[in-house]
């Protein structure tokens, strides 16, 4: 057990290290952005690898609930792979990179309408950004955050029809939440279900909310790095994958928040007809 404990967390630890370090082993860059990218490999796989090694998790949620955190997982590592495939694209072209290219821009142009999250991220594509610049962003966008809805609709049927996270076997709350003190603040339900609605709230408005803070901090942000591929793929990744992060986070706990109370149920229904017998 130990050693097959050992293995998993390992390759996970390298699964994280290699997303981190995709873009810039696949794409031409300077120096210092190798060193960085490698630093923070480094350390994800090393906090990756300290959380799946122990018995009980200290930051990782939802740790023995597959597939909750391989959606999230495999969302990421969509989003960054073929936004990184597309970028390559361009400067070695393929089939593969030439089809990836044509679903980026066919996704960029129909989310890309007034209000919408992909406009804000055109929006933010300033004077000195030529057309090409501003395709690109547009392209990204619409792609990322067409696999982040893809990720949400699919946890969602996973939660519907699968009867996550019970299918396999009890929930254990205590280490599956392991940052939520159940004992502290008002009734655990009230709390799941109110971090629930927060994180769904939270993951609905930040596709919007990203940009306009960008925007508004475009003195202290350089938004012409955006021109910059690695620059553009970790942002374009972030803006798409947190919201939907958090959404499926929300969905999660307002789960387990309904399996809790229908528990609660039975046993009060169980009570009352212990109490009627006697």
């Amino acid at each position: 057990m130990v050693i097959t404990r050992f293995v998993k967390a390992a390759v996970r630890a390298i699964a994280v290290a290699l997303v981190i370090a995709m873009p810039a082993v696949m794409l031409p860059g300077g120096a210092d952005m190798a060193q960085i990218t490698a630093l923070l490999a480094l350390v994800a796989a090393l906090l990756t690898f300290v959380e799946y090694v122990g018995d009980y998790p200290s930051i990782i949620e939802f740790r023995d609930a597959p597939p909750f955190n391989r959606l999230r997982f495999l969302a990421l590592l969509t989003t960054v792979l073929v936004l990184t495939l597309i970028s390559r694209g361009e400067i070695v072209p393929s089939p593969l990179t030439n089809a990836l290219d044509r679903v980026a821009t066919a996704a960029g142009h129909w989310l890309d309408f007034p209000f919408s999250p992909v406009r804000l991220m055109v929006l933010l594509a300033t004077n000195e950004m030529g057309p090409k610049d501003v395709d690109r962003i547009r392209s990204y966008a619409g792609l990322a955050y067409a696999l982040s809805l893809v990720s949400v609709i699919g946890f969602v049927l996973v939660v519907r029809l699968l009867n996550w996270p019970i299918r396999h076997g009890a929930f254990n709350f205590w280490v599956n939440l392991p940052l939520f003190d159940p004992t502290v603040g008002k009734d655990v339900l009230y709390r799941l279900n109110r971090d629930g609605n927060v994180n769904v709230a939270l993951g609905v408005l930040l596709p919007f909310l990203i940009p306009a803070v960008m925007k508004l901090a475009s003195q202290t942000i350089n938004l012409l790095s955006l021109t910059e591929p690695q620059t553009l793929i970790w942002t374009i990744s972030a803006w798409a994958f947190l919201p939907a992060s958090l959404i499926m986070r929300g969905v999660a706990l307002a789960r387990i928040a309904a399996l809790i109370e229908e528990k609660r149920r039975r046993a009060y229904a169980q009570a009352e007809a212990e109490v009627q017998t006697v």
